[in-house]
């Protein structure tokens, strides 16, 4: 009997970008896992049917991205505690004929950044944006013991939202450049090569950790503008790559390597 492929989607508006099926499918290979993972673009308007296409056994897995990781919620029928504290999906399972939520952010963050052997703990950090992938950000600084977390966000509203969530969060308009050790992008702002984030770079001074989340392109305006003013810089491969390896560890019950082969693939 031939086994059924199985078969994972990434969700997301823009997806262009993502580069969720290369890794996946390469631990497919080297797994020797029958499946295949693809990228579909969607309106909020398709989410019930994608879920519901999941409830029927059409689709075994799927991964979230930006702007549905809070809009899928409604659509589950369970989640995991990370995924509640943060109201937050990026990875969507089936156990026991229920569809389940779960968050692999928060984690993929963590690692990423001790990874990186840079200690969060006294840091005064900055985040720029309010998207879904925020509160998992401030859930995983908390844990690491930043001192201060600022946050800015072009809609003044989203960034109250997430104030009234963490009451501690420092809120700065738009524009502003608080004094801190470490600044995140967290805005869609770099996908495009021609985006930028309007920051005065000489009067934030060198040796500071700039991060963005984006990581496809690899280096942003606002990753190359902060190195040449003497700052750290790093992008989201590896938060990419760890929160990728618990999705793919929670549906097939198989731990696959991340090694060099693995991270370069996603240079090429």
């Amino acid at each position: 009997m031939i086994n059924k492929v199985k078969k994972y989607l990434v969700i997301g508006n823009p997806i262009e970008h993502s580069l969720s099926p290369k890794l996946h499918n390469h631990w497919f290979n080297k797994n020797n896992i029958n499946a295949i993972y693809e990228k579909k673009q969607i309106n909020e308007d398709d989410i019930k049917e994608i879920i519901n296409e999941m409830r029927n056994g059409k689709i075994d897995g799927i991964n979230v991205t930006v702007p549905f990781k809070k809009s899928v919620i409604p659509f589950i029928d369970e989640l995991s505690s990370e995924a509640k504290e943060a109201q937050s999906v990026n990875t969507i399972y089936k156990e026991n004929n229920k569809v389940l939520g779960h968050n692999t952010d928060i984690s993929g963050f963590e690692l990423a950044i001790r990874g990186k052997g840079y200690n969060i703990k006294d840091k005064k950090v900055f985040i720029l944006g309010a998207g879904g992938v925020v509160a998992s950000i401030i859930i995983a600084l908390r844990k690491m013991e930043a001192a201060k977390i600022i946050l800015s966000n072009r809609t003044r509203k989203k960034a109250e939202e997430l104030k009234k969530i963490f009451s501690n969060l420092e809120l700065v308009e738009w524009g502003e450049a608080p004094e801190f050790n470490m600044i995140i992008n967290a805005t869609s702002l770099g996908l495009n090569k021609d985006d930028e984030i309007r920051l005065n770079y000489a009067d934030i001074g060198p040796n500071k950790l700039f991060y963005d989340i984006i990581y496809n392109p690899q280096q942003t305006k606002f990753l190359s503008k902060a190195k040449q003013f003497g700052n750290q810089t790093e992008n989201g491969k590896m938060m990419f790559i760890y929160q990728a390896h618990q999705a793919f560890t929670i549906w097939h019950k198989v731990m696959p390597k991340i090694d060099d082969e693995t991270i370069k693939l996603l240079d090429s």
